[in-house]
């Protein structure tokens, strides 16, 4: 029996790979792989299940939870995810920590387990810049970002992608991270105008606009009045809890609007405001049958973006190609597997009765 192996890609090496492959080449490659998911997805072959976790209130709230997707006959892939918004400032960690597990359906074996805060983070960022592709106007030049904590650099690296941004807009409740915006988006090297701003200005100057708060339960909506461009795109990323919303009822009402995830943005994000006759079709219907929803473009739409197992998958995959490819990573035995495999105690060795 050959060895069994899973694949190991800690932060090093995700970042590693990332370097060795190019941030540009990465974002534009997990882009086309997702809007191929999209068009190819048949929930026959891949079942995604609304995720499922703990929430917990105490001096450090927050949640952990599980995302799971199944494509029959060839894998199961979880991302666990834990939610803290008070880890920036109590613990310097970043909001988000999660780690992605790939498994073969075939024997249940581990293949491979990676690190998942910077995969979420590029992933969210693809998926909000594939319905920004599908739903935003075409000439659309104006950014604006309500939240400008680790998420605001993905979506923009991803939407400028595939739309010439020019201009920036920002705004957060902490100056401090407005204020190290620009340094943070160096990397990039975009040529754009960055202007700090407020939530009005952005809605009234902005193309597009993602909101990626922390807004605490019951605080939102992030503002009530609003005056946009007919053709406003709206990324709403920050609603991923029950009683958690960012944007206010009169604009969604007033709006086309694409969950990712039709039955779980119904329980934590925008949706959960709406009846099913006030949502639109979910992202994969629109592009599966874009002749039908082309026109949006030119009107008011929302992305309401929970979260979607399938991202974490397409994400996955294309890291472990990428590992494969580069020799980065680990290959460890981490499951107990002998020659005789009905045997639990294996290893321990026989001692003589004395």
């Amino acid at each position: 029996m050959s060895k069994i192996t899973t694949l190991l890609l800690s932060a090093t090496d995700v970042n590693s790979i990332m370097n060795d492959y190019g941030k540009n080449r990465l974002m534009d490659d997990l882009i086309f792989r997702l809007i191929n998911e999209f068009k190819n997805f048949n929930p026959e072959e891949t079942t995604i299940p609304i995720r499922s976790g703990f929430n917990y209130t105490n001096d450090n709230p927050g949640l952990v939870e599980w995302m799971p997707v199944y494509k029959k006959g060839e894998e199961v892939v979880i991302k666990v995810v834990g939610y803290h918004p008070k880890n920036p400032a109590n613990f310097n960690l970043p909001t988000i920590l999660s780690t992605i597990s790939s498994y073969d359906t075939k024997t249940g074996h581990l293949k491979g387990l990676a690190d998942g805060v910077l995969l979420t983070a590029l992933r969210t960022g693809a998926a909000s810049a594939v319905a920004t592709k599908y739903l935003a106007h075409p000439k659309s030049e104006t950014l604006g970002l309500v939240g400008c904590g680790a998420q605001c650099i993905t979506q923009l690296h991803a939407i400028s992608r595939l739309f010439p941004i020019k201009k920036v807009l920002i705004f957060d409740t902490d100056v401090e991270c407005m204020d190290s915006f620009s340094k943070r988006i160096e990397i990039l090297d975009l040529n754009i105008e960055v202007v700090s701003s407020n939530i009005q200005s952005i809605l009234q100057e902005s193309d597009i606009v993602c909101t990626a708060t922390s807004i605490d339960v019951g605080e939102g909506p992030l503002f009530d009045k609003y005056d946009v461009k007919e053709h406003l795109h709206i990324n709403a990323i920050g609603s991923d809890f029950p009683g958690k919303i960012e944007l206010p009822l009169s604009l969604l009402r007033n709006s086309f609007v694409c969950p990712d995830f039709t039955m779980q943005a119904k329980i934590e994000g925008e949706c959960q405001q709406l009846s099913d006759d006030e949502i639109g079709s979910d992202l994969v219907g629109i592009i599966q049958n874009y002749d039908a929803f082309k026109e949006q473009r030119n009107s008011l739409t929302v992305f309401d973006s929970t979260g979607l197992a399938l991202e974490d998958q397409v994400v996955m995959d294309l890291f472990m190609d990428l590992a494969k490819e580069f020799s980065i990573g680990i290959d460890i035995s981490l499951e107990n597997i002998s020659k005789d495999v009905k045997n639990p105690y294996h290893f321990i060795k026989h001692k003589a009765n004395v």
